[in-house]
C-alpha cells in the first residue's frame, strides 16, 4: 500500500512513539540502579554469563530509582530491577507485568537514618522525615514507625529521591531520613547522623526482584530463562570471590571496592535454590507468597495501594523451575 508523504511521516513518528516488545535478536532491555542486588548484573555482563548462555542484554542505568519503575510501565524497558512492593501499585492499576527472578533480600542496607540527638523512633513525632515517597523507602518507615506504635500522621513527610534526602539530611534540612547504602554509611561516617532501625531488624519485608513486561516474557520467554542462569553464576561467583565482586560493581557506583565490601554483607543475595523457595508457598516471609500478603496488606492500609489483587498474578515460577530441575 502506497501512503502519501505527509500520512508516511506521521506513520513514522507514531511507529517510534509507541512502544513494542524486544523483537528476537535485539537485546534484552533491563532496568538497574543503585543497589547492590541489582550492582550486581554488571557481573554477569563483565564475566562474560550473558553471553555464555547465549543472551544479548543491555542494561540500562537509572541514577533515580523510581524512573526505572515508571520506565517499566510505560514498555520503555523489556524488564526491570526493582522491589516487590513497588511493583504491587502498577499491577494494581492494571499493569501487566511478572516477577520472575529475585535477586535478594535487603538485610540491612536500607535503614532509618536520624540525628544523633533523636535517640528513638518515637522521637521522630513532629519531626521531618525525607524519603521517596511511596517507594521501598516509605515502606521501611511505615513499617519501622508501627512496629514502635507510632502514628505516622505525627511525622512530616518531605518527599525527594534518596540521593536528595541524603544531601538534605547531610546539610542539616531534615531531621531524619530514610536512605539505602551507599548513603547510610556515608551519613554515619560524617558523624552527622545515626541508625534507628534497618532493613535487618525486618527480615523478608524487602525482597529486590527482576520485573517483566508479560508480552515481552511470551515473546522472548527463552532469552529470560537464560537471564535467570546468568543470575544463578552471577551469585555464584559473588559468594566464591566477594573481593573480585567488589571490585567490578564498586565503579558503577563510583566508589572504591573496599568502601564497597559492607554493601554486600547488608544484601542477602538469592541463588537458584533460594528462588525456588521464594516462588513456593510456605509460611516463611522468604517466600515471595508471604511477603506479598504481608506488604499488600500493609500498602492498603496506609492508603499506598489502590486497590489489592491476587498474589499469584504477578509471579512466574516457571522459568526458575525449569532452571532447578534435575
Amino acid at each position: 500500500m502506497r501512503i502519501g508523504k505527509k500520512w508516511y511521516g506521521i506513520f513514522v513518528v507514531l511507529l517510534f512513539l509507541i512502544p513494542f516488545p524486544a523483537l528476537a535478536g535485539s537485546p534484552l532491555k533491563i532496568g538497574v540502579s543503585d543497589w547492590p542486588g541489582w550492582v550486581a548484573w554488571y557481573i554477569a555482563q563483565e564475566k562474560g554469563f550473558f553471553k555464555k548462555y547465549g543472551v544479548d542484554v543491555e542494561l540500562v542505568w537509572f541514577p533515580v530509582y523510581s524512573d526505572s519503575i515508571s520506565a517499566l510501565s510505560a514498555a520503555k524497558l523489556d524488564a526491570n530491577s526493582q522491589t516487590w512492593n513497588d511493583t504491587m501499585a502498577p499491577i494494581a492499576q492494571g499493569v501487566d507485568l511478572k516477577i520472575i527472578l529475585v535477586n535478594d533480600n535487603s538485610a540491612g542496607n536500607d535503614a532509618v537514618v536520624a540525628r544523633p540527638t533523636i535517640g528513638s523512633l518515637k522521637e521522630l513525632k513532629g519531626k521531618t522525615v525525607a524519603l521517596e515517597q511511596f517507594t521501598v523507602s516509605h515502606l521501611l518507615l511505615l513499617y519501622a514507625l508501627s512496629q514502635n506504635g507510632i502514628d505516622p500522621n505525627g511525622v512530616h513527610l518531605v518527599n525527594m529521591t534518596v540521593g536528595d534526602a541524603a544531601a538534605a539530611f547531610l546539610a542539616g534540612k531534615v531531621d531524619a531520613a530514610t536512605l539505602w547504602n551507599p548513603w547510610i554509611i556515608k551519613v554515619q561516617q560524617s558523624g552527622k547522623g545515626k541508625v534507628l532501625f534497618t532493613s535487618q531488624e525486618a527480615p523478608g519485608l524487602i525482597p529486590d526482584c527482576l520485573v517483566v513486561q508479560t508480552s515481552v516474557l511470551k515473546e522472548r520467554r527463552e532469552d529470560f530463562v537464560k537471564v535467570v542462569r546468568a543470575w544463578g553464576d552471577t551469585v555464584d561467583f559473588i559468594n566464591q570471590d566477594p573481593t573480585g565482586a567488589a571490585e567490578i560493581m564498586a565503579p558503577k557506583v563510583d566508589m572504591k571496592p573496599g568502601d564497597y565490601a559492607p554493601f554486600l554483607k547488608g544484601t542477602r543475595f538469592f541463588n537458584l535454590q533460594d528462588n525456588l523457595e521464594a516462588f513456593t508457598v510456605s509460611s516463611s516471609m522468604k517466600s515471595l507468597y508471604t511477603s506479598g500478603a504481608f506488604i499488600q496488606d500493609f500498602l492498603l492500609k496506609h492508603k499506598l495501594l489502590p486497590k489489592p489483587f491476587e498474589i499469584q498474578q504477578a509471579l512466574d515460577d516457571s522459568l526458575i523451575k525449569e532452571v532447578t530441575q534435575k
